[in-house]
């Protein structure tokens, strides 16, 4: 529930799996892989140089958690063309949902070798942020300076924020997270980060109004009623806190920590 990495998934709109409920299942094997993913391999024998159905493959392998087969399919590409950037970069993406943070960061060094894009330096600035690496900073600060408009400045922000608030500077965090929200209303990770610090520094009245913030902007955010609920439960309200255990396990019947506390509530 407290995993809010930002990674390139996060920013850039792509599928992301580093949710911490669902353990990835990276050895799957390929004989248990469903139909039309094999089907995608049987084509892939006929057609090899294919690279349009080996990118096909991979996002296949990717949505259903079978990292070390999409790696391998990513690295066969590679094999072939080690200086396109496209390729290092959607390597390190399947790093990271694979939780495998100094490949990724491996991966995405190559891609900026090749191509310093934004997208590939905040993914980098992240994975540095949450490892406590001040060079997070030194990369959110050279895309800043290239003034690519109020997206990207929100995104080193909210990079800024995620370090700061990992090597405890809990008061410059905020003000990191109140930035990149002034850049976009709509940063749901910003609030709920800066949510979390006041949870942690046991402002419990603080984090409350921070979740039903993010509960009034987006009314389908499961995670914001979870954490409403858990701010109702410190503050002793059981009746409001079921109500919005309830709303997040509709929006997310996955969210086994509501489930839970449902039951040590008695309202199971």
């Amino acid at each position: 529930m407290r995993s809010w990495i930002v990674t390139s998934c996060l920013l850039f709109g792509i599928a992301c799996k580093n949710d911490p409920k669902v353990p990835p299942s990276g050895n799957l094997a390929q004989d248990k892989l469903p139909a039309p993913v094999q089907e995608l391999f049987n084509k892939l024998d006929k057609y090899p140089d294919s690279i349009r159905l080996r990118m096909q493959l991979v996002d296949a392998l990717d949505s259903l958690g079978a990292y070390r087969l999409a790696l391998g399919q990513m690295d066969s590409l590679i094999r072939n063309d080690s200086l396109n950037y496209g390729f290092w970069y959607r390597k390190a993406m399947l790093q990271e949902n694979s939780r495998d943070t100094n490949g990724a960061l491996r991966s995405y060094r190559y891609a900026i070798r090749i191509y310093p894009s934004p997208d590939a330096i905040l993914a980098a600035a992240n994975l540095l942020a949450e490892k406590k690496d001040s060079t997070a900073l030194l990369l959110c600060q050279q895309v800043a300076d290239l003034k690519m408009g109020r997206e990207y400045t929100a995104h080193c922000h909210f990079i800024t924020g995620i370090y700061l608030a990992r090597t405890g500077n809990q008061a410059k965090a905020i003000m990191a997270f109140d930035n990149c929200i002034r850049n976009d209303l709509n940063y749901m990770e910003a609030y709920m980060e800066k949510g979390f610090l006041y949870f942690d520094a046991q402002k419990i009245n603080e984090a409350l109004e921070v979740f039903r913030t993010v509960t009034t902007i987006k009314n389908t955010y499961a995670d914001g009623y979870y954490w409403m609920a858990k701010c109702e439960e410190k503050l002793k309200r059981p009746a409001e806190a079921i109500d919005n255990y309830k709303k997040s396990l509709v929006l997310d019947p996955k969210l086994t920590e509501a489930s839970d506390a449902l039951k040590r509530l008695g309202a199971s």
